[in-house]
């Protein structure tokens, strides 16, 4: 799985467009000298190890924290409250555009997925030999979405100035009490403590960054109501996310392939065409717009197998495997069902008996024989080859799920 971010900019040709990138975007200039932390750091000749303290909290008690959650462990509720406390300090004084300089590693949507987490660092480094702008969606969907934020929010306090976060649609007290956090908060606690704590730190996070004062980062898009970049200075972010609004649009927009603003699908924010990003980069002086907020969707299919791509261990995911291989259709595997716990929530998602499961742009829609039935009947290349493969995967599903329901009515 991945974390998903996008780039918006204006073409060097006489069309615009609305550019999607990987999830990390790696911004290096070697002209630029590295930032380095301005925390206050104070000393006790009694304890040295134990007492040196970065913004107000001792180093060893935070590298303890930071430890455990590397392992993904919770902290105690105590632990929570303070670090919560802590990072709220440190975030309000922070402005609504960061000023970031390069290098800086750009990651989009992390959505509660530790162990993804750990394969971004894995890849781009550890904190602090490499620093990170996070474009919020924290929390939500995945499974560890305490520890995850916990981990982020507790890096941002040892090193400030390299672990850089803004908020997204998520990071949200009405939106968490729908997709998940709010329920792992009650189910690892036994009450809502700590989802209120990181709920006030929501309310504290920027809403947007800029690198290098040329790339404009912000989690969902742009907004009728802001031509500037000033004009984000002026907003009251202390604030539950609205449902309107210049604040909502950019943590909720999104880029379309058409002209001007219009309505967006998901009740919140606009949809935002090529000229708009053209325009908001001239009138800023800026060169691109890094965003979040959407998969990426070069990937849109996928199938969660038993065992890996050189062994599959049941009789279904040896037979895609074999189908995929056949007709040379490319694909990536990822190891997910390590976890019992990811494993068995991956269940309650779906009343699909088993495991091959078939999803698409991370909709499920049946198990794994829609693609044993495709093979049979030719039709593997048409699905994969063309576009709208969404719907027709669907149609696929609803076909054999016609005829399986209508065979066993005849047995």
């Amino acid at each position: 799985m991945k974390a998903d971010s996008s780039i918006s900019t204006p073409s060097s040709s006489k069309s615009d467009e609305s550019l999607k990138t990987e999830d990390n975007l790696n911004l290096e200039d070697h002209n630029l000298v590295t930032p380095t932390s301005t925390s206050t750091v104070t000393t006790s000749t009694s304890d040295v190890s134990s007492a040196v303290v970065i913004n107000g909290t001792r180093t060893a008690d935070l590298d303890r924290q930071i430890e455990a959650l590397m392992r993904c462990e919770c902290l105690s509720e105590q632990e929570v409250k303070v670090l919560c406390a802590k990072a709220r300090e440190i975030l309000m004084q922070e402005s609504n555009v960061q000023r970031i300089d390069a290098p800086v590693t750009i990651c989009g949507d992390v959505h509660g997925q530790f162990h993804d987490l750990m394969e971004l660092f894995r890849v781009g480094g550890q904190v602090p030999e490499t620093n990170y702008l996070f474009l919020g969606d924290f929390v939500d969907r995945g499974f560890y979405s305490v520890e995850t934020f916990l981990l982020l929010l507790a890096l941002k306090i040892r090193y400030p100035d390299r672990m850089m976060l803004i908020r997204g649609n998520h990071e949200s007290r009405q939106i968490t009490q729908v997709y998940g956090f709010y329920d792992e908060c009650l189910r690892k606690y036994g009450s809502a403590v700590v989802w209120r704590c990181c709920t006030e730190v929501f309310d504290c996070l920027s809403l947007s960054a800029v690198i290098n004062g040329r790339i404009f980062c912000v989690h969902g898009g742009l907004s009728p109501s802001i031509q500037t970049i000033d004009q984000i200075r002026t907003i009251d972010r202390k604030q539950e996310v609205p449902h309107d609004g210049p604040m909502c649009d950019l943590l909720w927009s999104d880029p379309e392939d058409s002209v001007g603003f219009g309505v967006s699908p998901r009740g919140a924010g606009y949809l935002f065409g090529s000229d708009v990003v053209k325009n908001f980069c001239e009138t800023n002086n800026i060169d691109l717009i890094a965003r979040a907020h959407q998969l990426v969707k070069s990937a849109p299919v996928t199938v969660f197998m038993k065992g890996t791509q050189t062994e599959p261990m049941c009789g279904f995911s040896r037979n895609v495997k074999l189908i995929l291989d056949l007709h040379n259709i490319p694909f990536k595997d990822f190891n997910v069902l390590e976890d019992e716990e990811i494993r068995s929530g991956i269940k309650e998602f779906s009343d699909w008996p088993t495991i091959p499961q078939v999803y698409v742009n991370g909709k499920f829609v049946g198990g794994a024989d829609i693609f044993m039935q495709m093979h049979k009947d030719g039709e593997i290349h048409k699905f994969f080859d063309e576009e709208g493969i969404p719907s027709r995967f669907s149609e696929k599903f609803s076909e054999q799920k016609s005829k399986n329901l209508k065979n066993k009515d005849e047995a």
